[in-house]
């Protein structure tokens, strides 16, 4: 052992002898604590920290059965159960003198919905065809058989604007919409300016034009192309006919022309010369009569034999711009205004269809062309409900839900659609159609009637 490791200094022996006695008592100590004492409480288990509570794991909320579809259900929600189909419904001129003018808007709507198929897997039943009889009791009397039946969600017509009077009121204060191809009457929606027409109401649209584009387009015609100042009007006391002419009345004096007379005759007059003779008078250079047959027939043919009216000019409008009209001997050489045909190789968005395929599938269902200016307003009418009964209606419990407010929303918002009669905008009043305007020059004969809608002389487009 190497002895040099220790110390020899007594100083350090005695120190070292301190720490050791130090180091001994410490350990005593320590033995003490330690040892089984039978005295000392036993020893308990500490207690085990329990676990935080934790939060269950989020979920995902569940799915919207509703997902993106308008409305907001303040005018009722329509359920149409698994297997049951949705309900519209068509009411047209389809009988009497003005049937040529509402059966093509009628065809096409079912045109339309067959070429739409079913919306969101549920297919759409159109019905009967309702008769709006062109005129307010039968307008009326339709409405109330639409309304009985609370699943029916929009109804396309009227044809006439009188018929809408009575039966856009019902139709709307049932939720329903209403969206004409054929009403022109501004009382139906606006003036333009921003006022309601005193027959408008809140859910009517319509894809014809407001007759104030119309009255514009005969007079700038009158005034501007034939360089006469002045001119006179007749109508029938209908909404239509009567809304026509005090348009082209008004709008002829702010060209600078003048009005040499206004008159009204009824709808089953016959003789004609009593307002002829009165109308003559003022020795008008054009007379404007935006009436139907067959009061037109009557003025056509005894205009020209009152004194004072040899060699007025005769006007009318779509009202009487179809083939029975046009084939008289007696309008040869009139001049008509009405919507713009020149539909090209217009195609509807919602069907992909163009205007000539819709020509020649409507020949082919019906042995004939439509006979009216309107029928491709009724196809457009027809699919732009589909697509708002679309955006408005959504799959819950396999029955298919339609918000009635949502199909409004989404015709009020309606912007640059794509139809055959061009391009679509509704306004708040429900104006939503073309305002292109054309006058066409009849060249006379059944042969040329065609012809004689090709053959236009003056366009005009606000």
């Amino acid at each position: 052992m190497d002895k040099s490791a220790y110390p020899h200094n007594p100083r350090q022996k005695r120190r070292l002898l301190a720490i050791a006695i130090a180091l001994l008592a410490a350990f005593s100590l320590l033995a003490t604590s330690c040892g089984n004492d039978d005295d000392a409480p036993e020893a308990t288990e500490a207690p085990q920290a329990t676990e935080e509570p934790t939060a269950p794991e989020p979920t995902e909320p569940m799915d919207d059965p509703r997902g993106d579809a308008l409305g907001d259900g303040s005018l009722g929600i329509v359920e149409v159960e698994e297997g049951d189909a949705i309900q519209i419904r068509s009411l047209q001129a389809i009988t009497g003198d003005v049937a040529f003018f509402g059966l093509p808007i009628d065809r096409a709507a079912y045109l339309a919905v067959d070429d739409y198929g079913p919306v969101n897997g549920f297919d759409v039943d159109l019905g009967t065809s309702l008769d709006d009889l062109c005129g307010n009791d039968g307008g009326q009397a339709a409405a109330q058989i639409v309304v009985a039946d609370e699943d029916v969600i929009g109804v396309l017509g009227t044809s006439c604007s009188g018929a809408a009077v009575a039966a856009a009121p019902l139709i709307t204060d049932a939720g329903m919409v209403m969206i004409s191809g054929g009403n022109t009457s501004p009382a139906l929606t606006s003036d333009l300016a921003g006022t309601a027409g005193p027959n408008h109401v809140r859910g009517y649209y319509r894809t014809a034009h407001n007759d104030l584009y119309q009255g514009a387009a005969m007079a700038k015609f009158v005034f501007g192309e034939l360089g006469f100042s002045t001119a006179a009007a007749i109508h029938d006391g209908d909404p239509y006919t009567q809304g026509l002419a005090q348009a082209f009345a008004d709008s002829f004096e702010a060209e600078g022309g003048t009005i040499t007379g206004f008159s009204a005759v009824n709808k089953d007059d016959t003789d004609m010369v009593p307002v002829l003779t009165e109308i003559a008078a003022g020795a008008p250079q054009a007379l404007f009569f935006p009436i139907f047959q067959p009061a037109g027939d009557f003025i056509a043919d005894q205009a020209p034999g009152v004194s004072g009216l040899e060699d007025t000019v005769l006007l009318a409008a779509d009202g009487v711009l179809n083939d029975n009209y046009l084939a008289l001997p007696q309008t040869t050489g009139m001049y008509f205004s009405g919507p713009d045909q020149r539909f090209g190789q217009n195609v509807n968005q919602s069907t992909g269809r163009s205007a000539d395929e819709l020509t020649a599938a409507y020949e082919e269902r019906h042995g004939e062309v439509p006979s009216s200016a309107f029928w491709a307003h009724g196809y457009d009418a027809a699919t732009i409900l589909l697509d708002a009964i679309a955006a408005a209606s959504w799959v819950e419990d396999g029955s298919l839900m339609i918000d009635r407010q949502g199909v409004r929303d989404y015709l009020y918002a309606l912007r640059d659609y794509r139809g055959i009669i061009g391009t679509l905008n509704c306004d708040d009043f429900g104006d939503c159609g073309s305002s292109k305007i054309t006058v066409v020059q009849n060249i006379g004969g059944e042969e040329n009637v065609q012809d004689s809608l090709n053959n236009v002389v003056f366009s005009y487009e606000p």
